[in-house]
């Protein structure tokens, strides 16, 4: 699909030049157009590379920010210097004469006024289309669990294996990961979100402040008034009456 848009345009842009100034004939303005659409067909690869890093990685703001700034200002120079280069070579060999850029500054500055909102416009159609192609990559039949789970402390990332994580719990406008080598770190993120994430993955609400993972109780106490102590080795988490989906699955 976008080979066949850069060919369109390309087209049209010729067909434009051709018809506005008559009196250079078309094979020069082939060049420019087929130069530039060569270049972009090549440079396209840097907000695709940068999508597939923001879709896989899925990098903090503080990170991805300046990389996206980056891309936009590495886009135009090298879209420029290419068909610049591409247009010098066509130029010599094919019409016998040498390609005049024109004013660099007053020339870029025209470029990259175009190439800057396409490289905003590829960058968000790859990040879509990776998007929407990631169900389609998964395997066939149940996908396996993930082997972690990525903890943002703040600025700082804690990849925690899924079997040290022992509970999570609420702790203000935070979410408090208890794992087995005594961390505590902390995540700006609500208990709701996470048990959306990691319910699929054997985690339980046990009480409106807590989750456990199954795969680590070790026992259940009970704590009067229908209510439960859960084990996790030398941690301990409420079960409350009120979450008895909790107590079915962890006391079968």
């Amino acid at each position: 699909m976008a080979l066949s848009i850069v060919a369109l345009v390309t087209i049209f842009n010729v067909l434009t030049r051709s018809h506005d100034h008559p009196e250079r004939g078309v094979l020069g303005p082939l060049i420019a157009e087929v130069s530039s659409a060569l270049v972009t067909l090549v440079v396209v690869a840097l907000p695709a590379a940068i999508a597939l890093w923001l879709r896989r990685r899925t990098p903090p703001w503080w990170l991805a920010a300046p990389v996206i700034v980056l891309g936009a200002a590495l886009y135009p120079v090298l879209h420029v210097s290419g068909f610049v280069a591409l247009r010098k070579v066509a130029f010599a060999g094919l019409l016998g004469r040498h390609y005049q850029f024109g004013q660099v500054f007053g020339e870029f500055f025209y470029e990259a006024t175009k190439d800057i909102p396409a490289y905003a416009l590829s960058l968000g159609a790859f990040w879509l289309v990776l998007r929407w192609l990631a169900p389609l990559w998964a395997p066939a039949g149940e996908a396996a669990p993930p082997a972690w789970f990525d903890i943002r402390d703040g600025a700082r990332l804690v990849r925690a294996p899924m079997g040290e994580i022992l509970a999570v719990r609420s702790a203000g406008n935070y979410a408090e990961f208890l794992l087995s080598d005594g961390r505590r770190p902390l995540m700006r993120t609500s208990l709701g979100g996470l048990e959306a994430r990691l319910a699929p993955l054997g985690f339980v609400r046990t009480h409106r402040s807590w989750l456990v993972n199954s795969a680590r109780v070790t026992g259940l106490r009970p704590e009067g008034s229908g209510d439960y102590a859960v084990e996790l080795g030398a941690v301990e988490a409420p079960l409350s009456r009120r979450f008895r989906e909790a107590l079915a699955v962890l006391r079968p």
